[in-house]
Formats: structure tokens, sequence, C-alpha cells
């Protein structure tokens, strides 16, 4: 059984590996390996995820079983849009996903923001699982994306419940 507790900077070395196996099983077959990887070494690495762990106005948790990390999840608020709430990653590993793990962690960063009355996020458009798993827990289409590394994203918007 797993357990959401706020993410450390004694997890980030696992935290990271567990982006890398989740973006390659996601990724590989359609945008390929090398592209992946080359994506992973900048937004997964531990550097990259200690600046997140140490951002002002967000919150980084993980999911864990006391032996290893299933899933993990970065949100923050966002400096450009009034009363939102950004979510940057939510990954479960591919042997725990479809298990509750990322409702579990989606469900925690909901009640992180108590003063935003909506939560964004980008999806990319090939990620249909993902696109599917949104929209069943509140999100809708807004709009087009952006479309970095090559990987067209849309955008989807959640109002957040005022009785959290």
């Amino acid at each position: 059984m797993f357990f959401v507790r706020t993410a450390t900077e004694r997890d980030l070395g696992a935290i990271s590996a567990l982006l890398g196996e989740t973006a390659h099983a996601t990724y590989d077959a359609t945008y390929g390996a090398d592209k992946v990887a080359e994506m992973t070494a900048k937004w997964h690495s531990v550097v990259a995820l200690k600046a997140n762990l140490q951002r002002k106005g967000s919150e980084f948790v993980v999911a864990d079983d006391g032996k290893r990390i299933g899933g993990m999840a970065y949100a923050s608020m966002s400096p450009t849009l009034h009363e939102t709430a950004v979510l940057h990653q939510l990954y479960v590993l591919p042997a725990f996903q479809r298990q509750g793990i990322a409702r579990d962690l989606f469900a925690e960063l909901e009640t992180c923001f108590p003063y935003a009355g909506h939560m964004r996020v980008e999806v990319v458009t090939d990620n249909a699982p993902a696109i599917a798993f949104y929209a069943a827990h509140g999100f809708t289409e807004v709009g087009p994306g952006s479309e970095a590394w090559g990987m067209p994203t849309v955008e989807m918007e959640k109002v957040l419940d005022d009785a959290r």
C-alpha cells in the first residue's frame, strides 16, 4: 500500500529515476528514446527536481510504500494566472499504474492550494490515458498548449471545489 507524503531532498534520486522510467515507457514509441532521454536529462534531473522542491508556493508529494516511491506529483501557484495552481508533473511507475496512486496524489494536491479557484495542466496530445485521467477527475480542455520538444499539448483546467 502506498501513502502520500511530502517529498524530501533524500527522495530526489529515486524520483528522477521514476520520471525517467515513466517518460521512456510513455513516449519512446512516439518520439524516440533519444528525444525522451534529452528531455528527461533537462526536466527530471536531481538538480531540476531540487529547484522545484525549494520553490515557494509549490507542493511536491510522493507515493511511498516504505520500500520505494511509486509515484510523484508537483504543482505550484501560477505566477501569471490569477488564483490558478498549475500541475506540472503527475507520474506513476508503469508497474503501479491503474492502482489509484495517481488519484491519491492528485487528491492531495487539490487540497494544497486554498486560494486557487482553478488548476491547470498541459498534457501531451498523444497521451490519451493521461487526457482520460484528467477528464475523469473534472478537467476540461480549454485550448492548445505549448509544443515543447516538438510534443504538442492540450491545456486542461479544473474548477476547484470551494468545499475542499
